[in-house]
């Protein structure tokens, strides 16, 4: 066990902390930004070998973010809840992200 002292440096916590996993890998990140008809969009695109081959997005302008996949993006309502977007701003979200992920 490591404990959270040895992480962070403090003294006076106690705490331990069980890893499940703490592996470094590579990934490719794509910054992307667009206008839609309401909102503008800021995201960042990481791609890994992680998360089965979906993209983790991050929405930068909302601190919000998702892993998805093609699947995701047909199932109704998902973005709209990840994002907390409208159905027309996740309309033009989802059009994008078709052609990207």
């Amino acid at each position: 066990m490591i404990k959270l002292t040895d992480i962070r440096g403090r003294r006076g916590l106690d705490e331990e902390l069980f890893f499940l996993y703490d592996d470094t890998v590579e990934t490719k990140t794509r910054f992307v930004s667009f206008m839609g008809e309401n909102s503008r969009f800021d995201l960042a695109i990481l791609r890994t070998d992680r998360y089965y081959g979906k993209s983790l997005v991050l929405d930068i302008q909302s601190n919000r973010f998702a892993i998805i996949g093609q699947d995701d993006l047909d199932e109704p309502g998902y973005l709209e809840h990840a994002y907390e977007l409208s159905k027309e701003d996740a309309g033009e979200l989802r059009e994008f992200l078709y052609e990207t992920i």
